[in-house]
């Protein structure tokens, strides 16, 4: 088959997989009317946080910080500098050459920083401690913290006396990536795990902490040693004569940790603000505030508000859990979920439970490029199944990370092919071997997954947005064939709005798939542009609010650990 002729089979082929601004767009609406009323329906999904309040960019203060992922505990100390005033602005912005001080995001750059991160540590959760009792598993957590804030104590009792530099108690905040129930931000009971671990029991997880830490604040015995030092046990981190207490001020997850961070962390214009919280990596998952009155009655009785008039219009944190079966409907409705989604979905650990990460997630992106070049290898092509790469037959052999680092930087089959049949060799006895051919089309379908799944999560983030009633989605998106690209034409010879009387909605994000993956974040916001757009395009400046927004996608670098500190400076303040 000729390069030509393998192009239109393989772009007849992949059809299903393509999206395009209109059908999102549909997709976008039918998102905003699940999402409310899962909101309102829902006891696994929308669930409320503890946080009414963003961060103000005016916290100061230093905090221990936490945060335990599926992979790597990393504790540190989170200092809060606060906001930047105009003088320290200027004073950046006059040393700047043409006063070129805004990013391409439009957000303000400047070189001082708003927080200082020291004694910083990580490391790997081995396999071990995840199948260990819980409490094996937080005094492990404890001697990693202690080993932390000891860095700490000596570093201060260099700079002067230990009575005045070395404090009895230090506030600490905790971001915990697993399942949790929390009725205040200071309190969480932990659900079972998941992720390799083995704790399934409902435990407190401030107390869990508190306790693996305890040890280390014991005084030290008459003859100088510390208590553990006398036990058959390591006493490597437990030199220090005397650590401080700690004191849990908040927890969170890391999607809620994430929005925080860049809240506090993004010098903005006065007319920009963080909007909501976004996840894009292994898995998917949003944050947004969202009023009390828009959750079902047993959510808001969950975080033990006082009564008081006006509380339904009081704005709470809430973790979406976008990805769970709830939101399978409008995929389904409007023909995204294709035959290698099933396929996916019905081999995976729990068969319907998530379709949207299914489609979007970086787990999963590999395995479903593998499912496609297989049927298109065998089916289209006549490729003896047992002739092509391991990699190629075997499930999850094929993974996100070799799309993102080796197929989708190689920029032609021509580059690619000796990469491929280097890593993914056919088998000894194979009369088949890799042609440019075919290693185009892996770069096709590996593009056109990666495509779609920005797609679909910049419609997720147009319908949360709608949603929480930060855009107005109009009930009929059906566009006018009439005007150019099917967009409904707005009022002619209407000025655009000004600067001054623009919104910019930030989206802080984090993740290795939106961070990492070639082109996913620009194709993202192109999507997001693109809706955007369609939605501004009736009406006039002041029918349409829409027409007065941007939506900014915002790098939360470290979310997790700083979210922890700025969240522990929010409920200390």
């Amino acid at each position: 088959m000729s390069m030509a002729e393998n192009h239109a089979v393989l772009d007849a082929f992949l059809q299903p997989l393509s999206v395009d601004t209109a059908r999102l767009q549909q997709l976008a609406h039918q998102f905003a009317t699940t999402y409310r009323y899962l909101a309102l329906n829902s006891s696994d999904q929308f669930l409320p946080t503890p946080i009414a309040t963003l961060p103000s960019g005016q916290e100061r203060g230093r905090f221990l910080a936490i945060d335990l992922g599926g992979t790597n505990l990393r504790v540190g100390f989170i200092e809060l500098l606060g906001d930047i005033t105009d003088s320290d602005q200027q004073e950046v912005v006059d040393s700047i050459p043409n006063g070129s001080h805004k990013s391409r995001d439009g957000l303000i750059s400047v070189d001082r920083p708003r927080i200082r991160r020291t004694f910083e540590k990580a490391w790997p959760i081995g396999e071990h401690l995840k199948m260990d009792k819980a409490e094996d598993l937080f005094a492990w957590i404890g001697d990693c913290i202690a080993e932390v804030v000891a860095d700490s104590v000596r570093a201060s009792r260099r700079d002067g006396p230990e009575d005045e530099t070395v404090p009895e108690e230090l506030p600490m905040g905790v971001t915990f990536s697993f399942p949790m129930i929390q009725h205040s931000l200071a309190e969480a009971t932990l659900m079972p795990m998941g992720k390799g671990f083995a704790i399934t029991s409902n435990l407190n997880l401030g107390k869990l902490l508190l306790a693996g830490y305890e040890r280390h604040i014991a005084p030290p015995s008459s003859n100088g040693t510390s208590p553990d030092a006398q036990l058959n046990k390591p006493a490597k981190r437990r030199k220090i004569e005397r650590l401080p207490r700690l004191k849990i001020a908040a927890i969170t997850n890391d999607t809620v940790a994430t929005l925080a961070s860049v809240a506090y962390t993004v010098k903005s214009r006065p007319n920009s603000r963080v909007a909501m919280g976004l996840i894009v990596g292994t898995g998917t998952n949003a944050t947004i505030p969202m009023k009390l009155a828009d959750l079902h009655s047993s959510k808001q009785n969950q975080l033990h508000l006082p009564q008081a008039d006006g509380l339904e219009d009081v704005k709470i944190v809430v973790n979406t859990e976008w990805t769970i079966n709830g939101t399978a409907p409008p995929l389904k409705k409007l023909g995204f979920i294709t035959k290698w989604d099933k396929i996916l979905d019905e081999a995976s650990e729990a068969p319907g439970f998530q379709p949207f990460e299914y489609m979007t997630a970086g787990r999963y992106l590999g395995e479903l490029a593998r499912l496609i070049i297989l049927e298109f290898f065998t089916g289209e092509l006549s490729i003896q199944e047992a002739d092509l790469p391991m990699n190629l037959r075997q499930r999850n052999a094929l993974t996100t990370a070799f799309l993102a680092t080796v197929v989708a930087p190689s920029g032609s089959g021509v580059l690619l092919l000796p990469q491929l049949r280097e890593l993914l060799p056919a088998p000894n006895a194979s009369g088949w071997q890799w042609s440019v051919n075919e290693a185009e089309t892996l770069r096709t379908v590996a593009r056109l997954v990666q495509r779609r799944s920005a797609g679909l999560i910049a419609a997720a983030i147009i319908g949360l947005l709608g949603c929480a009633g930060e855009l107005e989605l109009r009930d009929n998106c059906a566009p006018d064939t009439s005007a150019p690209n099917g967009v409904t034409s707005h009022t002619p010879n209407e000025e655009p709005p000004s600067q001054a009387d623009r919104e910019d909605l930030v989206v802080a994000y984090t993740g290795g798939t939106i961070s990492r993956y070639p082109q996913f974040l620009g194709t993202c916001q192109n999507f997001i542009d693109e809706l955007l757009s369609r939605e501004a395009s009736y009406g006039t400046n002041e029918s349409n609010r829409n027409r007065k927004k941007s939506i900014i996608l915002k790098e939360a670098v470290d979310g997790g650990i700083i979210g922890a500190g700025v969240l522990a400076g929010t409920a200390c303040a």
